[in-house]
Parts: structure tokens; sequence; C-alpha cells
């Protein structure tokens, strides 16, 4: 087993992060619809889509930048 603590911190990130969505997603949503119906339950859907496009967004902008710098400090 190698003790590279970087790759595991990333891999738990993403664990932590795919863990969180799901809660958000199947919980939140479902009690949505146990408690309100089906209705309000797509209207759930499509405001927590549309407050994750902003940070999708800010995400894509700033692996982009991340990028750019790591390729012009190859020079």
């Amino acid at each position: 087993m190698s003790r590279d603590l970087r790759s595991y911190m990333k891999d738990t990130n993403l664990r932590l992060v795919a863990g969180a969505l799901i809660l958000l997603f199947v919980v939140g949503d479902g009690l949505i619809w146990i408690i309100y119906g089906p209705g309000a339950a797509v209207m759930g859907l499509l405001c927590m889509l549309g407050a994750f496009v902003p940070i999708g967004l800010i995400l894509l902008l700033l692996n982009l930048s991340d990028w750019i710098l790591k390729r012009a400090g190859r020079d």
C-alpha cells in the first residue's frame, strides 16, 4: 500500500462531495416528494440544479486557470 497522501486526500474529498450530493438529491428531494407531492419535488429538483450552475461555472473557471498557469510555468 502506497502512502501517497495527496492521492488519498483527493479520493476522500471526491467521496465526501459525492455523498453530500447523493444525500441532497435523494434524501432532500425524496422528503419533498413524500411531504408535498411530485409537483413540488420536480420544482425542488429544478431549483437545486439551477443552484449548481454557478458553482459548476466557478469550478470550471478555477480548473481552467490552474491548467493555464501550469502550462505557462513550463516555459
